[in-house]
């Protein structure tokens, strides 16, 4: 037998990282971020916990990791050309793949959303990857930026524009802070019904029509 390449041996690695992210996830949303524990985890993927270690300092770290790895897939359509300007065209382009996105993949966005539901996931959550703090250690540094903050610092950009062609006393913060909670409201409420594709589409829309 050949030995491995060193493609290969990366394959592996992210193999091994994605089955102990999914089993991770699984645990945390069934049973309880704060109750599951790395030997949980270790031995329901069937790998040793120093193996454990050796892909992921703590469990925070995993938390962390597996934010980051959905994330990233949504950002995969924001900004597709990464010149840190949204224009509408590139607004409604991530709002209707980012909604067909959720909706080919509930089983596992139900999972996460169970997970970010969890008062200390969402604590931590909005601390390091959607919050104010976030958004502070950010500032305007888009090129040190990480790509949750980028995502922030630029649709932040994309609303304050907005204060252009909108009457006196428009609120780009009030206005983008609606978007996220309308967008946070459909995913939810189209994660656990089902619709037909065509009011789904319609919803998406709608909010295309009141955001862009």
């Amino acid at each position: 037998m050949s030995p491995r390449t060193p493609r290969q041996f990366e394959e592996i690695r992210e193999e091994k990282r994605s089955l102990i992210m999914d089993t991770a996830l699984l645990h945390f949303a069934n049973n309880g971020y704060h109750a599951t524990t790395i030997n949980n985890i270790a031995r329901h993927a069937g790998i040793s916990k120093g193996l454990m270690y050796f892909y992921f300092k703590s469990k925070e770290d995993l938390l962390a990791a597996i934010i980051e790895k959905s994330v990233a897939e949504v950002y995969t359509y924001f900004d597709t050309n990464r010149d840190n300007f949204l224009t509408e065209e590139e607004f409604e382009y991530f709002i209707r793949k980012a909604a067909r996105l959720i909706n080919e993949k509930q089983s596992f966005w139900r999972l996460f959303f169970q997970v970010l539901l969890q008062k200390e996931v969402r604590e931590q959550f909005m601390a390091n990857f959607l919050g104010t703090e976030s958004l502070l250690r950010a500032g305007s540094d888009l090129k040190n930026a990480d790509f949750i903050s980028r995502i922030m610092i630029v649709l932040t950009d994309y609303f304050e524009r907005k204060k252009q062609r909108k009457e006196p006393g428009y609120d780009p913060f009030l206005d983008m802070n609606m978007f996220l909670l309308t967008l946070k409201g459909f995913a939810l409420t189209f994660l656990y019904i089902e619709e037909e594709d065509e009011y789904f589409e319609k919803c998406i829309s709608g909010i295309i029509s009141l955001y862009k």
